[in-house]
């Protein structure tokens, strides 16, 4: 049996909505170096829905994004809950 890839697709959009609709326009790679990463790869990762925001980095990313705590949070939640429910289908056993 094939593991399902864990959901990050909320906190990539709403990660993405707010770097693109800061008043300064952050790139990826200015946004990862602000967050203590090497290059926009990091960004560019999060953004595509491949790996999620490390939890140590939620304060800067709120911080500088501006994210309302609230909507932050509930796109996580979202993620947590699909990764849930990917799981618990991909572990059901055979109907015959």
């Amino acid at each position: 049996m094939k593991a399902k890839n864990r959901s990050f697709e909320n906190i990539a959009k709403t990660l993405k909505k707010y770097r693109l609709q800061h008043p300064r326009k952050i790139s990826q790679v200015e946004l990862s170096n602000l967050l203590g990463y090497k290059n926009g790869q990091f960004v560019s990762n999060v953004e595509r829905g491949i790996c999620a925001i490390p939890l140590k980095a939620l304060n800067d990313l709120q911080r500088v994004l501006l994210i309302p705590q609230d909507e932050l949070v509930q796109a996580m939640v979202k993620d947590f809950e699909q990764t849930v429910l990917n799981h618990l289908d991909e572990t059901k056993p055979d109907n015959p």
